[in-house]
Formats: structure tokens, sequence, C-alpha cells
């Protein structure tokens, strides 16, 4: 259980720590974010939780094939924000846009016979 509290916390710690530094440099908060932070803390507790190597591998191999939509929530977003749409309708916007990308993504790699 401690284990867990203490992932949580860094965790979150992260995502707080990029959110104030967004707010004093948004080209820093966007380095930053850019980071595969969620990725690379999953791949690393599962590490520490000793995982197989394979099981590691599989979901980077996932999140790779998954970054590709998530791409166009960044295009979507900050379009509709600049269109003066407010804020939930631009996010709604764009996350219902993303999940329809990976909806689309899932099939098309099924198509191609590529397992996530």
């Amino acid at each position: 259980m401690v284990f867990y509290l203490l992932k949580v916390f860094i965790s979150a710690l992260i995502v707080v720590l990029v959110s104030e530094i967004a707010k004093r440099s948004s080209l820093v908060g966007a380095l930053i974010a850019s980071l595969p932070l969620t990725s690379l803390l999953a791949l690393i507790w599962m590490r520490v939780e000793k995982v197989e190597s394979r099981k590691i591998a599989a979901l980077s191999s996932s999140i790779f094939w998954l970054v590709i939509p998530s791409l166009l929530f960044f295009v979507v977003f900050p379009l509709l924000l600049r269109r003066n749409i407010p804020f939930w309708i631009s996010i709604s916007i764009a996350c219902a846009v993303t999940a329809l990308s990976y909806i689309l993504l899932t099939g098309i790699l099924r198509y191609f016979h590529i397992e996530l």
C-alpha cells in the first residue's frame, strides 16, 4: 500500500509541477508536458514491479500507435479556442475528435493485423 501511495504522490507531483511551470512559461511548460511523462512513469513502475519485459515492450508499442491520433487533440483544441469557442466546448469537441480518431486507427490497425 505504501508503494502504491508513493506512485500516486510522485505522479501527481509531476502533473502539478508541469501546470505550475506552464503558468510562468508556456514554452517550458509545453516542453515538459510534451515529454512522454505518463508513459515513462508507467514503464518505470512496471519495471520496478518486475513485470515481464515482453509486457513492457507491448505497452510501449501500443503507446506509439496511440500517440498518433492523440496529436489531433493538439490541432483541434487550439483551433477552436482561437475561433472564440468557449473552453469547455472546445475541449469536449477536441476530446470527441480524438476518441473518434482512436476508434478509426484501431480499426485500421486491426485490418493490417497489428495488435495493440
